[in-house]
């Protein structure tokens, strides 16, 4: 019996050991893979861009029409003053016989615009310049300037704040109105030029050209000069 039971001890010892199972072994070479891809991804996405190999760059084609030329005009203005204004439309749109809960829509807009203020010599009456044989006097009786209608600047003007009824909510969600956005540049360009019209831009304009001809007459050699603004509105 001895002797069977060192034969079998023999024999286990013979047989080969079994290699331990690796448990997660494709799991992690799975984890491996994806974040190899994802790093050769980022590098493919930051270097080609450089060399116009990226698959995945967006492009964007212009396919916008040739300008056409509609009219040249000639100017005889003088650019005397120019003012940059800022405006905040708060704009609220309710229903008659619904809360604004339900039913409604209120809207903050920053906008910022310039109106630039002129003086048109085409508009120089008659007899408005006047010089004495001499040349040395020299009187002029100018127009009063002018308001440029208001320039709004689209890039720097934004919607800030935004609250809308439930019933606004969906509509909004399926179709925008762009009659809406566009009120909201006419009502800060109205409100601009309101403003403008009475911050004392145009009375700056006339006292800058009256200085600019002065200066600009005294330097052709005439002593006396003598500019007028008109009553103009």
């Amino acid at each position: 019996m001895t002797t069977d039971t060192n034969e079998r001890d023999r024999a286990d010892q013979a047989k080969p050991e079994k290699a331990p199972r690796r448990r997660g072994g494709l799991a992690s070479l799975i984890v491996i893979g994806v974040i190899v891809a994802f790093l050769a991804f980022q590098v493919v996405n930051h270097f080609a861009g450089w060399f116009s190999l990226n698959p995945f760059a967006e492009k964007t084609k212009d396919r916008s029409g040739p300008v056409l030329l509609q009219s040249i005009r000639d100017l005889s203005r003088y650019e005397a003053a120019s003012g940059n204004f800022q405006v905040i439309v708060d704009l609220e749109k309710d229903a008659r016989f619904l809360p604004s809960a339900v039913r409604g829509k209120r809207t903050l807009f920053v906008g910022n615009g310039s109106v630039d203020a002129y003086v048109d010599f085409s508009k120089l009456a008659s007899g408005a310049v006047t010089v004495n044989k001499e040349r040395t006097v020299a009187t002029i009786k100018l127009p009063r300037s002018e308001l440029e209608p208001t320039n709004l600047n689209t890039s720097k003007s934004y919607v800030y704040a935004t609250q809308r009824g439930l019933t606004n909510r969906f509509g909004d969600f399926f179709s925008g109105n762009p009659n809406d956005q566009q009120q909201l540049y006419v009502l800060a360009a109205q409100k601009i030029q309101t403003a403008a019209g009475e911050s004392g831009l145009r009375e700056r304009a006339d006292r800058n050209t009256k200085l600019m001809l002065e200066n600009m007459l005294k330097a052709l050699g005439f002593k006396t000069v003598t500019v007028t603004i008109g009553s103009g509105t």
